[in-house]
């Protein structure tokens, strides 16, 4: 009787021991281990077979706590217990990376052996840890002890992939005999995360090719590919490939193909996928708004928006704000940007980075700047792509100043630069003339290494040229090993601002020996240097160049063209250019020019046409009319320059002061004339009279100062 008892005793722990593979939930995991220990009493015994199961029973469930706890308790471990904790750990963060890294050593020191599902989980938290040094010794002990089998191989795969070692990984595949889909799927995701989407899409095809069938995954993975590399014709193919092949399309894929035809600027196609999804997510609508702000479609992306703000579920989140602020940040700010600021601050997502740094983005482009220094120090976390929307914004407003304290306050406070940000701010260096904040910034470079990228040494070349120190630009220059078209534009332009023209068209004819086509930039430093030089006949030539080559001159290289002829007393050529500008609203100046020219050299007709085109374009205006008087003052029309001037009582405007600076050890101090808001106002006064003080009584002493 007792016999049958136990039977029935043990009958009963098999299928509660059965119940644990099914159980997900920790409560329910508590129970049933708590009705294993009061219903029977195999659970005493020394076999670890009912310990190994309720541990993973609680590792199924989340609770690695209550798997170690059980752990413990066991009276006797095998592999099997060991390699059910390592799995747990390897599942899990990589906080629990490490503890699997512990358990292993734990496990080789009580002698035990460790299998093929030791080492796939150990490689597994290694690929966590991203610990290339670690999971290469595991690899040496694993071909030691012969276990190769396609489990361990496929984590090697993964783990030299996911640390970056893809030639260990190429090496692991090329000795594999049997691949599956697994295996071409690890070495595609490894080449995909390591940038090399090329290698990803051609394995890929070869996978085809060799007969293996892709899986969704595959797909997805793929399509991502081709759309971070913009590759249309690839990204359809494949596209007609999940139709033709019948593949299921699940949401994943879905998405994966919205993303793909919306990075490629198919937002049409993008569109119609996202209208025949059964139940798209918030993935689905995030990566159609952001496709519409790409291809700057912001009207479309409000109206996407609006769709889903009139949906119950799925609600947006602060990506979706981001991207719909980004979309919209062109239009005017009380269009979109505000209400969107508003709704954003309603849902509590004003301290996301994401959306603070398109909020400050969108304040920019509306020239609102103080508005966009709010939004940015409300963040109390601020990362590198805040901190450059800031500089860049500044720069890009021609508040330089603020730029450059921006730059310096974001290196203090620890965050990395790129050759973006240093190019930025050594750009607003260059506008301001600041040679010391330069050189500052110049040594950060070389610290950091970014004094290589072509990008910031073309910027180098310009702050310096700008601030006249032609000597160190033309130093930067030269140790550029293969200079663009920038980096020649900015040394050309300094030579061409400091009068050093000859110079200038050296440099111009090694571009085009380089082989390099001069743009829209070049030609305006040299028409701007032959205009200061009074090159007329090189200043022709150059004009006539660039129309060979088919470039279109902007409004400035007019101007540099009226200018030039009209210093050299060609007023009637100028006259001609004038005519020929297709810049209507920039013709204001050009006739201004001229008319100017035409006071200088008395030229009575020209300049009275010059005079009254400038006064069709723009009545009473002032400079126009002191110049027309002038000019009638010349040929000695005083009855006109009387009706002038009394036309021009009352009517003239008042000039805006102009700002100057200085740079006073690192800091940069800002002043107009009278101006008296500086804190220090008192101190820089009493130490301008004591220098005036000076003067006088040195003059009086008839001594030189």
């Amino acid at each position: 009787m007792s016999k049958v008892c136990f039977c029935a005793a043990e009958g009963h722990a098999l299928s509660l021991l059965q119940k644990c593979t099914t159980v997900t939930s920790i409560r329910e995991a508590r129970q049933l281990h708590a009705l294993i220990l009061t219903t029977t009493t195999v659970f005493n015994s020394q076999s670890p077979f009912m310990y190994n199961n309720i541990l993973s029973m609680y590792a199924r469930c989340g609770s690695l706590t209550d798997s170690h706890l059980m752990f413990d308790k066991m009276p006797r471990r095998t592999v099997v217990s060991y390699n059910a904790l390592l799995a747990a750990y390897s599942r899990a963060s990589s906080n629990h990376a490490i503890s699997a890294l512990e358990l292993y050593i734990q496990m080789e020191n009580k002698g035990l052996r460790p299998s093929s599902m030791t080492f796939t989980s150990l490689l597994q938290a290694s690929s966590l840890l991203q610990h290339w040094w670690f999971g290469s010794s595991l690899h040496a002990k694993g071909f030691k002890l012969g276990l190769n089998d396609i489990c361990v191989q496929t984590s090697l795969l993964n783990m030299y992939s996911t640390c970056g070692d893809l030639s260990s990984a190429e090496l692991v595949f090329g000795d594999m005999v049997d691949r599956d889909d697994v295996v071409w799927n690890s070495l595609i995701v490894g080449y995909l995360k390591n940038n090399k989407m090329e290698e990803g899409f051609w394995l890929f095809i070869t996978m085809m090719r060799v007969g293996f069938v892709p899986t969704q995954f595959t797909y997805c993975m793929v399509l991502n590919a081709c759309s971070h590399l913009k590759d249309y014709r690839s990204g359809r193919l494949i596209h007609a490939h999940v139709i033709v092949r019948n593949v299921p399309v699940d949401l994943h894929l879905q998405n994966a193909l919205v993303d793909m035809y919306c990075n490629v600027g198919n937002t049409r196609t993008a569109y119609e996928i996202l209208s025949r999804m059964e139940c798209p997510d918030l993935v689905s609508w995030n990566s159609m708004i952001a496709g519409y702000s790409e291809n700057e479609d912001g009207e479309n992306a409000m109206n996407l928006f609006v769709q889903l703000r009139e949906m119950c579920f799925p609600k947006p989140d602060d990506y979706t704000y981001a991207s719909i602020i980004s979309a919209t940040g062109a239009f005017p700010s009380s269009s979109y940007g505000k209400s969107l600021h508003a709704e954003v601050i309603k849902m509590g997502f004003e301290r996301s980075m994401f959306v603070g740094s398109t909020l400050v983005s969108m304040y920019f482009k509306n020239h609102e700047s103080e508005a966009a220094r709010r939004v940015f120090y409300a963040i109390s976390v601020k990362d590198a792509i805040l901190w450059t929307e800031m500089i860049t914004g500044y720069s890009k407003t021609t508040d330089g100043i603020k730029a450059i304290r921006c730059f310096f306050e974001m290196v203090h406070e620890g965050h990395g630069v790129d050759d973006y940000v240093l190019s930025g701010v050594l750009g607003a260096c260059a506008d301001l003339a600041l040679s010391r904040q330069g050189e500052i910034i110049h040594c950060y470079a070389v610290k950091v290494g970014y004094e290589v990228e072509m990008s910031v040494s073309g910027s180098l070349i310009d702050m310096y040229a700008k601030n006249g120190s032609l000597e160190a630009a033309y130093l930067v220059f030269s140790q550029v090993s293969d200079p663009d078209l920038k980096c020649w534009n900015s040394m050309l332009g300094g030579y061409s601002h400091h009068g050093m023209v000859e110079e200038a068209l050296k440099l111009f004819e090694e571009i085009l020996k380089q082989g390099l086509v001069p743009d829209q930039v070049t030609f305006l430093s040299l028409l701007s240097g032959c205009s200061h030089r009074r090159l007329v006949e090189q200043g022709k030539f150059l004009w006539n160049y660039m129309n060979r080559i088919g470039l279109i001159p902007g409004p400035k290289h007019y101007s540099c063209m009226v200018n030039l002829l009209s210093r050299a007393a060609l007023l009637e050529e100028a006259e001609e250019i004038i005519n020929k500008s297709p810049y209507m609203e920039d013709n204001l100046e050009l006739w201004r020019t001229l008319l100017s020219a035409c006071v200088i050299n008395k030229n009575f007709k020209v300049g009275i046409h010059a005079a009254e085109e400038v006064l069709r374009l723009k009545a009473e205006d002032g400079p126009t009319l002191v110049l027309l008087s002038n000019l009638y003052a010349a040929a000695r029309r005083w009855d006109k320059v009387a009706e002038i001037r009394r036309n021009m009582r009352g009517s003239m405007l008042e000039k805006d002061p102009g700002l100057s600076w200085i740079e006073a050890k690192n800091d940069i101090h800002v002043f107009s004339s009278g101006d008296h808001s500086h804190p220090e106002a008192d101190e820089v006064q009493a130490e301008l009279h004591r220098l005036k003080r000076n003067m006088i009584r040195t003059g009086n002493d008839g001594r030189e100062t």
